[in-house]
Order: structure tokens, then C-alpha cells, then sequence
């Protein structure tokens, strides 16, 4: 029993020896205020409805303004209610959101705070506690709380200007300085008859006018149907710097996807990592240092394969590399199929011709081996090797004879070299 109840008993006590009128008067009063105390504490939380509104989704370094709302339902007042939102500290916030307010019977009020995306992940906001009472502290406060909602931190996407890929699809949106292939769909102008055009490509209309044979010109031009195959199988990085590779990895996906795209090229992705959104809800655990999804193999283990991310189709438009950034956003490294067993499954469904390219920690004899396969099976695979590697001339050399290009994208400054605005780098196959 608390003072109040006491001191209660006491005023009860007193006034039955006493038999004073005013004391029976404050024992009324007393008896009142801690009844209306404990019945309105009990329903006041309920009465409180509780929103977040935000932008769900966010670029690297971007700010984002998250709005709290607090609703009164009731028409009778709620003395005070406290209220504090939990972030995650790769979530930057200035300032703790804890706060005590009071509401009017019907009253809304808002509060807003805002939150800096420092690293790519799948984010939890909330929950919101709140904790409520009543104005003389008679009753045990109410707790409630607000589930929380997500936050999509896309990776960092680092832009380049000409990539120089090569294709083996002839006919698309992208001009080419080869002329092995012309599109028929881009139109040049008209020239002379020469001896072995084809009939086809006569130019009837300009031949009538200018009374000499003419002939149809056509541009050029390649399609870049691309499908990044991302290797995110853990065994496949070196343990030391296991962490920044696989985040240097899912950077440079990232870049290219959105090259691509702005190209209008269709992109697709295949990649052995795991997406810890596949979870059922409530198995989804969240790092308390980090704040990101985390994924639990150990609760897992023995079926990793269903927590794979399947990947996204080849597709085109700004929607669909949001649909990219979103998986890349959410993916980790984990010890799943190896790169070598995986690739040639994964590129079952793909279409003949298409270029893949594969980033990958390094570009072993197995890795090329791999690589080879896919170039026999018809497709165009580029190799992207993520970690440093002293030797890699002898990576190209292999690559070169078994038919493929191989670059060794170490860091940005590697990266670089496909923000020139000419793509040797990417034609030659090798690095200055």
C-alpha cells in the first residue's frame, strides 16, 4: 500500500473518533481523486493514437524527416504523456527524442526530428515508447508503445560516364564506333550504290530523284542487356578485410546498375547472398549496435539456400533500379553456394547474348574456368575482381584466352577509370 492509501486510513481512522463533518469531507475528496486517478489512468493510453510519417526510403548521406503524431481520441484530457522514439546510431540524430507532454480532450500535436542515413541497410525506427499518468501520482504510470517502422538506406552509387563494355546483342540504344552490326532502327542518310549492298537497303525514293542507285545508311548501335551477378558468399572473400570487400562489391553493383540504367539499358541481378527480409517478421532480429537487419543462420543453418537472394529480372527504367537498390540495400555475405557451383544455375533463365558481369572477390582458376562455361554457353561475361591483387596481369591473360575481358576494381580510383569520358579502359580490357 502506498502513502496515499495510508494516509487514507489515517483520515478514516480520525474521523470516526472525531466525528468532524470537514474531515469526513476531505476523506470524500480523497476517496474521489484516487478513484477518478486509477479509473482514468487505466483508459488514458488507450485513448492516445500514435503515427510516423516519413520517406521510407533514402540515399546515402541523405537527411530524412520523420514527423511524430499524437492523438487524443478522448474528450477527456490526458495530464501528461511522455514519449520516447528509439534510433539506430547508423541513423545519426542530433538531438534524443524524449519528451513530456500534456493533450486536450480531441488535441493532436506533432513532433519532428531528423535522421541522417551514414550506411546502406534495411533500418528499424521505433519503437515509440510511450508512458503515461495521472497529475497528482496516485496511479501506477501506463506503458504503450508504437510498433516500429523501416528505413531502406540505398548503397553509396558512384557515377561514371562510359563504361566501353562490349556486347554480342547487335541491335539496341547505345551508338558504337564498330560497324560489324548496323540497326536498322537508326537511320543515317543515304550514300551511292556499291557493288555487294544489299537490295534491301536501296533507297527507291532518292534513286528516282537523283536518277543514280542509292542506298539506305544505318547507325551503328548496341543493346547492353546486362545482369550483374554479385558474388556474396563469404568463403569467397579474404577473411581480414572480409567486411569493406563485400561492401566495395555491392557499391560498384550499385554504380553500374545505375549507368546502365541511365543508358536505358535493361539491368538485371543474380547474386548468392542472403536477404534477411526473407525472415518471417517476427524472427527478424536487429543489431543493437548497428541497427540493421541482422540475418540468424545459426537458427537457420541447413537451409540457407531458402534465405538466398533469387535476384531481379532485366529490366529497364528508374522503378525497376529502385527494385535494385532496395535488394542491394538489404543483402549480406554469408557462406552459401560458391561462386563457381552458382553461376552457371543462376544464368539458366538468362537470354543469349547478355552480358554478365561478374564482381567477384578475385579471378582465380575456377573462377575463370566458370566464366569460361557461360562464354561457351553463348553469353558475354566480364569479370570484376573486388580485391587488391599484384598480380593480376596473369588474371587477364587467362581471361583473354578463354574469351572473356577481366578488370581489377580495387577502390574508387579503379572505378575512375570508367568516368572518362572515352572508354579505353573498358575496350581494352586492362588497366594504366
Amino acid at each position: 500500500m502506498n502513502l496515499f492509501g495510508w494516509l487514507i486510513l489515517l483520515l478514516l481512522g480520525v474521523a470516526f473518533l472525531l466525528r468532524v463533518d470537514f474531515i469526513f469531507y476531505i476523506l470524500y475528496v480523497a476517496i474521489g481523486i484516487f478513484a477518478w486517478s486509477q479509473w482514468n489512468n487505466a483508459r488514458a493510453l488507450r485513448q492516445i493514437e500514435a503515427s510516423r510519417d516519413y520517406r521510407r526510403r533514402a540515399f546515402l548521406g541523405e537527411s530524412v524527416a520523420v514527423k511524430l503524431t499524437l492523438k487524443n481520441t478522448s474528450r477527456l484530457a490526458v495530464p501528461w504523456v511522455q514519449f520516447h522514439e528509439s534510433i539506430p546510431p547508423e541513423l545519426r540524430l542530433e538531438t534524443p527524442i524524449r519528451q513530456v507532454t500534456g493533450l486536450r480532450g480531441h488535441q493532436s500535436l506533432s513532433f519532428s526530428y531528423q535522421v541522417t542515413a551514414l550506411q546502406r541497410g534495411y533500418y528499424r525506427l521505433g519503437p515509440l515508447q510511450l508512458t503515461s499518468g495521472d497529475l497528482f501520482g496516485l496511479a501506477k504510470p501506463r506503458t504503450g508503445t508504437l510498433r516500429p517502422d523501416f528505413l531502406t538506406v540505398y548503397p553509396r552509387i558512384i557515377p561514371l560516364t562510359q563504361l566501353g563494355l562490349p556486347s554480342r546483342l547487335p541491335f539496341g540504344t547505345i551508338g558504337d564506333h564498330r560497324r560489324l552490326f548496323e540497326d536498322p532502327a537508326r537511320p543515317m542518310g543515304v550514300r551511292e550504290f556499291r557493288s555487294g549492298d544489299s537490295l534491301r537497303q536501296m533507297n527507291w525514293k532518292a534513286s528516282a530523284h537523283t536518277q543514280k542507285l542509292m542506298v539506305r545508311t544505318l547507325e551503328p548501335a548496341i543493346s547492353l542487356e546486362t545482369t550483374i551477378l554479385l558474388d556474396l558468399n563469404a568463403a569467397g572473400y579474404e577473411r581480414r578485410n572480409r567486411y569493406d570487400s563485400v561492401e566495395w562489391a555491392i557499391v560498384t553493383a550499385a554504380s553500374l546498375a545505375n549507368h546502365l540504367i541511365d543508358r536505358r539499358q535493361a539491368v538485371g541481378l543474380l547474386s548468392n547472398g542472403v536477404d534477411p527480409l526473407r525472415l518471417q517478421e517476427e524472427s527478424q532480429i536487429f543489431d543493437e549496435v548497428s541497427g540493421r537487419l541482422l540475418f540468424q543462420s545459426a537458427e537457420t543453418s541447413g537451409g540457407l539456400s531458402r534465405y538466398m537472394a533469387t535476384g531481379i529480372d532485366a529490366h529497364t527504367g528508374r522503378p525497376h533500379l529502385m527494385k535494385i537498390l532496395e535488394l542491394l540495400a538489404r543483402i549480406d555475405a554469408r557462406d552459401t553456394i560458391p561462386f563457381t557451383t552458382w553461376a552457371s544455375t543462376a544464368c539458366v533463365r538468362q537470354s543469349w547474348g547478355i552480358t554478365l558481369l561478374a564482381i567477384t572477390a578475385a579471378g582465380d582458376i575456377d573462377t575463370c574456368n566458370a566464366l569460361h562455361r557461360l562464354a561457351r554457353a553463348g553469353f558475354n561475361p566480364i569479370l570484376i575482381a573486388i580485391e587488391p591483387d599484384a598480380n593480376f596481369g596473369v588474371v587477364r591473360e587467362r581471361a583473354r584466352r578463354l574469351g572473356f575481358q577481366a578488370f581489377n576494381v580495387r577502390d574508387r580510383r579503379d572505378l575512375a577509370q570508367w568516368q572518362r569520358p572515352v572508354g579505353t579502359f573498358g575496350r581494352e580490357g586492362s588497366r594504366p
